[in-house]
């Protein structure tokens, strides 16, 4: 059974921002500006994934 992965990228940089939406990127494996990683649609990723959502580039 293989897992719905989910392709984000970062479009806007984390300079000023709050320190917990530092650790979301950081959480999701995020180290600079238009990196894409794909991680797995987990409750966990998809909630930091929300909460950052107007940093990041989501594709399914």
């Amino acid at each position: 059974m293989s897992q719905k992965q989910v392709n984000i990228t970062q479009i806007k940089s984390s300079i000023g921002r709050h320190e917990s939406h530092k650790a979301c990127l950081r959480g999701l494996g995020i180290r600079r500006m238009h990196q894409r990683v794909a991680v797995i649609a987990t409750p966990e990723n998809m909630g930091m994934i929300n909460k950052i959502s107007y940093m990041l580039k989501v594709e399914d």
